[in-house]
């Protein structure tokens, strides 16, 4: 429960809403506790870039507390007691705060943008949101940073999912898009066209489009598995990997706009045994 002086805004979100595994029983039992109090830091300063009920200026100016939390600048305001935990285990791991910091900036961005002109440019604010996550369990299993760039790829990937399932409810809740412009104008559609129903041809063409590049992304990072030392870190992330591609499958069966798509528990399950497999053999 977040006290009364946090400067927190709980969506009530948890790990269950996400679309990879947090601190699993894959990861070694010593390192859960540190994935966990990382997971929560991220969904607590997530949820203030989320939150519609908040001004930008406000948004930006708690986050920034989190940052001075992060960096040892602030060390006693119980307003970021997820961030003192942070900086803590960080402290503990000899894990660097530039994975925490990138968060806070991409989040700041969200507070203040909320269209993407290109590819380019939502793979960027990607860089900053998702691909600090995998590198920060790359670094917490002491893993090599030249494993970033392929980890980058599977947690942009996923990030870019993310964005597909929730377009609709980004649009009408925050009017952020994360859907290139570009490509909305090439298809003819525009940004009105995901409060509709369900999607039109032209948005569909724009969606698909979004999932090509998600497909040219798992290229890169099913090569994942195979770069990391530590055999439960590669275990999960191929589990990962499996969840992305069965992800990217049943988004371009399904209308994102008509319903939420996400895996059931059968479809989960069998990602998982695949991603196990994969790993193993």
């Amino acid at each position: 429960m977040t006290s009364l002086n946090s400067a927190e805004t709980p969506s009530g979100k948890g790990a269950a809403d996400e679309n990879f595994p947090v601190g699993s029983w894959l990861l070694p039992a010593r390192l859960r506790p540190h994935a966990a109090t990382f997971y929560a830091y991220a969904r607590a300063i997530d949820d203030i870039a989320d939150n519609s009920e908040l001004a930008p200026d406000d948004k930006i100016s708690r986050l920034e507390g989190f940052a001075e939390a992060i960096l040892g600048v602030e060390t006693e305001d119980p307003a970021y007691e997820k961030a003192h935990r942070m900086r803590e285990s960080l402290d503990q791991t000899k894990v660097p705060t530039v994975h925490c910091t990138d968060l806070i900036d991409a989040f700041k961005q969200d507070a203040t943008q909320g269209r993407y002109q290109d590819w380019a440019g939502l793979i960027h604010y990607c860089e900053r949101s998702a691909a600090p996550v995998g590198r920060y369990l790359l670094d917490l299993h002491g893993e090599s940073k030249a494993g970033y760039p392929v980890s980058d790829a599977l947690c942009n990937a996923l990030q870019v999912l993310n964005h597909l399932q929730d377009c609709k409810a980004d649009y009408l809740s925050l009017d952020r898009v994360y859907l290139p412009e570009s490509w909305l104008k090439e298809a003819g559609a525009n940004v009105e066209a995901l409060a509709a129903p369900e999607a039109s041809a032209a948005l569909r063409s724009v969606l698909n489009r979004c999932l090509d590049g998600v497909a040219a992304l798992l290229v890169t990072a099913r090569r994942l598995p195979d770069v990391l030392d530590n055999r439960f870190l590669a275990m999960e992330s191929a589990v990962i990997v499996a969840v992305a591609e069965e992800l990217t499958r049943q988004l371009r069966r399904r209308d994102p706009l008509a319903e939420r798509v996400q895996l059931s528990k059968p479809a989960y399950a069998a990602c998982f045994l695949k991603g196990i497999f994969r790993a193993l053999f």
